[in-house]
């Protein structure tokens, strides 16, 4: 079954009415929550005025910014939409964003330090697996998924490009067919499997021979992680987390230092 907490991952907007002057549907303090698929709940004063906030809040949601803006409400001012009310509005919209999320097929050595890690680092996280007492030893922010085929649960989702999918099952058939389901998808921002370059070359070639094309198989980050020499469950933890958080940040993952 899946574990309730973190389920979702709904990326919202609050609207807030800072302040007020002259006449206004609604008091400062009022707020109206937009989701990211349109939808609102609560309200700020209906009307043209307030889908013109949904529309400026879903903005700033894909911008992932916060703004702050006045929206007058009387006749004659040149950003007027017609509003008779007689009064200003400033409102400041919120986006509340949503933080990385990484999926883990399997729940392995390997995967559950990966897990650990990840939720450490602020990730939203999830592990597929069908073993409960492998499960049972994640830790309590991790999402546990037991019910799903791998490849099913791949099959199952709209991915999107701040979610990233890590292979690393207890064997080669798992690992093939749950690579086989993500790149019939969309979306991922990062798709990784683990292994040796063997394996890697075997599964590609495998899938080369049902049709998927090599375009598809480059994106693919395998063997999976950064190259630090790692060797232990908890360096191909921190090898992994690197390359995932780089890529899905669009960073190079380069050295720090100050030359010279």
């Amino acid at each position: 079954m899946i574990d309730e907490r973190g389920k979702e991952r709904t990326p919202f907007a609050v609207a807030t009415i800072a302040a007020t002057t002259g006449s206004v549907p609604r008091a400062a303090g009022s707020k109206m929550f937009v989701y990211c698929d349109g939808r609102s709940s609560g309200t700020i004063g209906g009307g043209k005025f307030e889908a013109l906030v949904l529309a400026d809040a879903l903005r700033a949601m894909r911008e992932k910014k916060p703004l702050l803006k006045t929206y007058p409400l009387h006749e004659g001012d040149a950003d007027s939409f017609g509003a008779i009310c007689g009064g200003e509005v400033t409102v400041f919209i919120e986006p509340q964003l949503t933080s990385e999320a990484l999926y883990l097929i399997g729940a392995g050595h390997c995967s559950r330090a990966i897990a650990r890690l990840a939720a450490e680092c602020g990730l939203f996280v999830s592990v597929v697996d069908d073993r409960d007492e492998l499960l049972a030893e994640l830790p309590r922010a991790v999402t546990r998924i037991s019910d799903s085929l791998p490849a099913e649960f791949i099959a199952s989702r709209e991915w999107r490009s701040d979610e990233a999918l890590v292979i690393v099952s207890r064997n080669h058939e798992i690992d093939r067919e749950a690579l086989a389901a993500a790149l019939r998808q969309t979306g991922a921002g990062y798709i990784g499997m683990i292994g040796s370059k063997r394996k890697v070359r075997d599964v590609f070639d495998d899938l080369r021979r049902r049709g998927v094309p090599d375009e598809k198989l480059a994106k693919v980050y395998a063997p999976l992680g950064l190259d630090i020499g790692a060797d232990s469950p908890a360096e191909i933890a921190v090898s992994t987390i690197a390359e995932v958080l780089s890529v899905l940040r669009q960073r190079t993952a380069r050295h720090l230092r100050t030359e010279g």
